[in-house]
């Protein structure tokens, strides 16, 4: 397997998507890897670190598409990552398919096979390239410090002799991975801490990372979908949420919210109104920000003040925290990578292996995913003929 690792377009994306670690394991499984001049220097991984590990660095775009026929990334949603690359190329990154698949038409069209990490299934032998779970646990992480140096309180409680300095309470919106790794951090600094959950599975989880489960008196029988995922509900149900969530964040300091529905805008859970509740000098800080937020009053990539409330709504957090998060998500393709190699040490698809067939998107100039192919106006007849055979 001949593998291309791509410097990021983005000026905000630090991360990379092979860190020298990872090249070493590959390169030892009898792979060629080739990395594009400066991919690593934004997250820590320098150039001769790359060489060390058994890597050939090339200086051009060009050139490192021309040399690999496995082309890997962080962000292959953007236009830009997939603009000059050629017919039988494999492209393996992050491409948010669920929110854009119209582009992949003509991405099966040229001939290009993409891979999406974030199609990969939620089953136990998956779970080590869950890249998903990865940014997840660095968001939750990350969300809570962005609080705390905002907040205009300290979190834990100190007894000094200038008195006693009571903890905040901290309330996170959604027990999933980032929820969940929040509730932990949060916890760790010393606060008082509360979570919900629309799954009532998610209680025991609460506890585990020493939080204290709110509860609503909802009927949440449908809240869990396929791989675990809260599943969306109606705007009857949100609005009898809502009431009687208004209570709850009129107590709390800081609110975390995380709730967000593959390929779907996120559920507005925290309204002005309920804003207009909270404490003077509270902080919500909003993980579903680009998805539209879970609070009302969210401006994506911005810190607003709206009614003596601070709203934080970050962009590409886990893009923050470079080096750690190009070593998870690195693990991740480098895991996906092996998956992709027979006995023999050659690149294979096998549409039976259930990881392979979910993961890939177009390949033989098809549309083959068929998360992707029902979100289409139109089922190509390319991809429908492949699905019949």
């Amino acid at each position: 397997m001949r593998i291309s690792v791509m410097r990021e377009h983005h000026p905000e994306e630090l991360r990379v998507a092979l860190t020298p670690a990872n090249v070493s394991n590959l390169v030892g499984a009898g792979c060629d890897i080739f990395v594009e001049a400066g991919a690593g220097d934004a997250a820590g991984f320098f150039d001769a670190d790359y060489r060390n590990a058994g890597a050939e660095i090339l200086d051009t775009r060009a050139q490192l598409l021309e040399k690999g026929e496995v082309i890997v990334c962080v962000d292959g949603a953007r236009e830009e990552a997939m603009t000059d690359l050629k017919p039988n190329h494999i492209c393996i990154g992050m491409m948010d398919p669920l929110s854009r698949p119209e582009r992949f038409l003509g991405l099966a069209a040229r001939g290009i096979t993409t891979l999406a990490l974030e199609l990969v299934p939620r089953i136990s032998r998956a779970q080590s390239m869950d890249a998903l779970s990865s940014i997840a646990t660095l968001a939750g992480y990350k969300a809570v410090l962005l609080a705390a140096a905002q907040a205009p309180r300290i979190f834990p409680m100190m007894m000094t002799a200038a008195g006693t300095l009571n903890p905040s309470r901290i309330f996170i919106m959604g027990a999933g991975v980032a929820g969940l790794q929040a509730a932990a951090t949060a916890k760790r600094l010393g606060a008082v801490v509360e979570a919900y959950d629309v799954r009532p599975a998610a209680r025991e989880q609460i506890l585990s990372v020493g939080a204290k489960p709110v509860e609503l008196e909802l009927d949440t029988s449908s809240s869990e979908g396929k791989g675990g995922y809260a599943s969306e509900q109606d705007d009857d149900f949100l609005q009898r949420q809502r009431e009687q969530m208004t209570a709850v964040l009129a107590q709390q300091d800081v609110v975390i919210t995380t709730a967000a529905i593959p390929g779907a805008k996120a559920p507005v859970l925290i309204t002005e109104e309920m804003v207009k509740g909270m404490k003077n000098g509270a902080i919500i800080v909003d993980l579903a920000a680009e998805r539209g937020g879970n609070c009302e009053l969210t401006q994506p990539g911005e810190t607003v003040v709206v009614h003596g409330v601070t709203i934080i709504g970050p962009s590409n957090i886990a893009a923050t925290l470079p080096n750690h998060a190009s070593q998870m998500y690195g693990r991740n393709m480098e895991n996906l990578l092996r998956h992709l190699l027979n006995d023999e040490g050659k690149l294979t698809l096998d549409f039976e292996d259930e990881i392979i067939d979910e993961t890939v998107i177009t390949h033989s100039k098809a549309v083959r995913a068929a998360r992707i192919r029902e979100r289409l106006p139109v089922v190509p007849e390319a991809a429908h003929a492949e699905e019949m055979a």
